[in-house]
Order: C-alpha cells, then structure tokens, then sequence
C-alpha cells in the first residue's frame, strides 16, 4: 500500500499557487502576444520579391501559383513578353503594353542606383525638372553619378543619362523618378524556353490610416486574454477549493456531528499541514471528551452507589435500633429481657457511630484542604513502637506475628499520626476478615531510593474480582455489604499514602504461603543537613 503523500503547509501551498496562477497569466500573455505579433506580421507583412524570382514556377511560366508573394496586399506583379506585352498581372495597376523606352526608364530591382527628381519653374515660370543618379556604396555612402535637367516637354537641356536620348515621354519621366503610386521596378529574366521576359514589380505605400486601421485589428487578438484568464482564474479557484475546502468541509461537518452527541473522527482529512493538524487534534479532543463522557458516566454510577451504599449502611442499624425502641415503648419487651434489647441498641449505635466517623475520615482525606505534616522519621523504629502496641491485640485475636525489620535505620518523611492509621487499616483488615491462627507478615526494606513494606497474611485472601476495585470506597475483602467494616479502610489508606509522595498496592500474585500481600512504597528522605558551622 502505497503511502499518502503529505502536503505542505498552508503558506506554502498559497505561495506555491499564487507564483504558479502568476506564471500561467504570463505564458497566457505571451501567448497572445505571439499570436498579435503574428496577426501584425501578416497584416504589414512586406512583399517577397526575393522569394518570387527564386521560384521555378515564375521561368516556367506557372504565373498563377506565384501570387501569394505579393504579401498583404501592398505589392502585385506583372510578366511581360519580348514585344512588351503584359501576359499576366496579379492586379489592375498595370498597363496592357510597355514600350522598350519605358522599360528601360524602370529601376532594376536590387540595383545599387537610384534617381532623385526635383521639380522647379523657370523665369518664364515653364516647369523645370532636375534628376540627379546616384550610386549606394557598401557602407551607405553615395556618390552621385550623372545629372539631368529637362524642360516642361521633357526635353533634355542638361547633361544626360549616358543613354544618348534627348527627350523623354511623361510616362517615361514617371518612370525615371520612381514610379506613380510607389515603388515601380523591373526584372529581366529568361523564361524556361528560351524567350526574353521581363518581371514587372509595384509595391504601393501604405498610408498611415490604412496602418492604423490594420494596427487596431491586430489589437482584437488581445481579446482572447480575457477568457483565458477567467478559465485559469477558475480553474486555480477550484484547485484551492479541492485543497482547503473539501477538508475544512469534513472538519466541520465533525463538529456539527460532535455539537449534536455523535462521535466522529475526521482521521487524515487531507489539505494542507495545518488542517491535518487541526483535523488529529480533533480526533485527539473527541476521544478525550468521550473519555470523559466515560470517567462522568462511571463517576455518576459510583456516586450512585456511594448513596446507596451510605444509605444502606445506615439504614441497617437505625431498622434494628428503631425497632427495638418500638418494641419496649410498645411494651413487647418482658423486663427480663430489655437488658439484653438495649445491649443490642447499643452495639448498633456504636457500629453506626464507627460507620459516621469513618465517613467523616473519608470525606476529611479526601478534600482539596486536607494537608499531611511530615517529619524526618526512622520507619524501623515506628513500625517495631507500633507493632509493640498492637501484639497483644493481635494475639487475643488468634492470629501470630512475624516481622522482618533491619536494624539499620530507614528515614523517610512521615506524618505519625496519618501513617499510623494507614498500619491500622491494613492489620484491622487482617484480623476482621481471617479465621483463628492466621499469620500476619510485616516486612520492612529500602530498595534504592525507596522504602518498601509489606503487611501480607496466610488467611483466606481476596477474590480476584473483587482485587481490582479493593481501594474503591465501600468495597471490602468478603462480600460487599454484607461483611464487617465500612469499606472506607483502604480508600483512606491510599490517599494518605499518595500525600506521603507514595503508593500503595495488592500483589496480584503473592509469594508461596501468603494469600494477600499489600505493598506500601515511600520515598527516602533527603540526609540531614550537617550542623551549623561544620560545612565543608
């Protein structure tokens, strides 16, 4: 199974789209702007005249597969025979026929010599008119050649072209400066069977109206960037959508389902890195709050039984004792035994007194306020001074005794008072819920930066049922509610111990010839400061 690849985070996915929407709009725009300069290219697309005479289908007289070399429309061409005749022409600005003179006025195209002609009056106010030839070099530089003045018939009154003609048609004179209309040239060339042919060439000057017009119907190509840029506006507009949205719609459609009690997991939600974050921390807050749900649901059936318990306990002897009142205040009772009815009321107005007060010590250990107030005590000593008081208990009950302390003292920080009374629960646990002639162990050891002690007995031991809940309020080691004792020992035992920064726990599998084995650990105390004055 392939893994999931992981997306960045946000910044870096705005970032990385903000730069890859901007580099589409620029190859949007120079796409378009390629396609302008093409439509503006083929529009003012200047005429191939080089690539007309480099043609074979001009010397083979395929006249008609030439025309497209006229360009935008700004050039045409004609093909005239020997005798001058015009055999063909892409447009109507050519004359049917063409003397020799006149064809030899025209410029040759791709010649190095130009005519300048200048137009002027004499003193009789006649026109004059001046035509100076010159010759381009290869750097640019000219140089003229010949000079020509002429009359208003054209005649030749100075100088000449060194064609030995004195005069000149106006067509032919048209011809000489240039041609009307534009550029006018010509090309001798030899047709595929031998014939003289001469190319006729007229390019015509586009005036700046018509290049305008020509310029604006370029710029509608623009046009299309409009579209272009919604289509990837849109469709970069969606990618995020896929990418922060989708996701941000599964987290919240997880919290309306939250809001309304049911428990979702949104899981890997995809996105960006933060919504994955936001989506595990999600998962990580239901499942708390459902663990929550869960600890407030146990909380509320322990509270119930608490009350049921309380209420249980105490309605046992106030029965009892309520009703042997009404017994003897009825007059049920023979004098004779109302002796032994009050010793009854009594013992349960002390077992109910013995049940008040242990409530009491629960409720006291266990409020926020209850405080300890520990000292540096050697844990040897106390136990050996505690048991010392408690064997002749221990041993009008029936039960033996076997102690393991060291001799070398163990300090830990202990509030006597408090911790006595953990001893008392364990060993009254032992002697309340045992036969005759149970041995009770009590050993005593530090194992590293801890003290260990263990209070164990050989008698019938607890039910492993009911092992786990044995430091639950109201649970005792016989059947619950039914035994002696409240059930309270062992819950203020360890809350006394956890205040000593200890811990307290049943041996799930206690050593051979033990049945039940509690271990109290607490932590050593720090060595004593030395005295004042002999530090260092």
């Amino acid at each position: 199974m392939k893994s999931k690849k992981l997306s960045g985070s946000l910044f870096g996915l705005l970032a990385r789209n903000y730069l890859l929407f901007t580099l589409t709009l620029l190859l949007i725009a120079a796409a378009v702007f390629v396609l302008w300069s093409w439509r503006l290219s083929g529009l003012l697309r200047p005429v191939d005249w080089e690539g007309l005479l480099r043609e074979e289908g001009l010397y083979r007289g395929e006249y008609e597969s030439l025309a497209h070399y006229v360009g935008g429309g700004d050039g045409e061409f004609a093909v005239c025979n020997g005798d001058g005749v015009v055999v063909y022409a892409t447009g109507s600005g050519f004359d049917p026929l063409y003397t020799d003179g006149e064809l030899a006025c025209l410029p040759r195209y791709g010649s190095t010599v130009s005519v300048d002609a200048f137009e002027s009056s004499g003193e009789d106010g006649a026109p004059r008119y001046l035509l100076i030839r010159h010759r381009f070099g290869v750097e640019g530089e000219t140089r003229a050649l010949d000079i020509m003045a002429l009359d208003g018939d054209y005649r030749v009154v100075f100088g000449g072209f060194e064609d030995g003609r004195t005069s000149y048609t106006a067509r032919e004179y048209s011809f000489l400066s240039g041609g009307p209309g534009g550029s006018f040239y010509c090309v001798p060339f030899r047709s595929a069977d031998g014939e003289e042919m001469t190319l006729l060439l007229r390019e015509g000057l586009t005036s700046e109206a018509d290049y305008t017009r020509r310029y604006r119907e370029a710029w509608q190509v623009w046009l299309v960037f409009l579209p272009l840029y919604l289509a990837a506006a849109g469709l970069f507009i969606w990618w995020l959508g896929r990418k922060i949205g989708r996701p941000l719609r599964r987290l919240n459609d997880a919290v309306v389902s939250q809001s309304e009690g049911k428990t979702v997991r949104v899981g890997d939600c995809g996105g960006t890195r933060e919504i994955r974050r936001i989506g595990e921390s999600f998962d990580r807050f239901s499942d708390r709050l459902a663990e929550s749900e869960r600890e407030r649901r146990r909380l509320d059936q322990g509270r119930q039984k608490l009350i049921a318990d309380i209420s249980h306990d105490l309605k046992t002897p106030i029965t009892v004792i309520a009703g042997y009142i009404d017994a003897i205040c009825d007059g049920k009772v023979p004098p004779e035994e109302q002796q032994r009815y009050l010793l009854a009321i009594r013992g349960k107005a002390e077992a109910l007194t013995e049940l008040v007060n242990a409530f009491h010590e629960y409720s006291k250990v266990e409020h926020p306020e209850f405080v300890i107030y520990p000292r540096r005590t050697d844990l040897c000593e106390f136990s050996r001074e505690y048991l010392a008081g408690k064997y002749e208990e221990i041993d009008l009950a029936g039960f033996s005794l076997e102690i393991a302390i060291p001799e070398r003292p163990i300090w830990c920080l202990l509030d006597e008072l408090q911790f006595r009374r953990v001893l008392d629960n364990l060993v009254a646990n032992a002697l309340r819920h045992n036969r005759l002639g149970t041995v009770l162990f009590f050993d005593l050891e530090a194992r590293g930066e801890r003290a260990v002690l263990r209070v164990a007995d050989n008698g019938r031991g607890i039910p492993p049922e009911r092992a786990k809940r044995i430091f639950e309020p109201f649970t005792v080691g016989s059947d619950a509610r039914s035994g002696k004792g409240s059930g309270l020992g062992l819950a203020i035992t360890r809350r006394i111990v956890e205040l000593h920064g200890g811990a307290v726990a049943l041996t799930p599998e206690p050593p051979p010839g033990r049945s039940t084995e509690f271990v109290v650990t607490l932590p050593l105390a720090p060595p004593p400061s030395p005295p004042e004055g002999q530090a260092g």
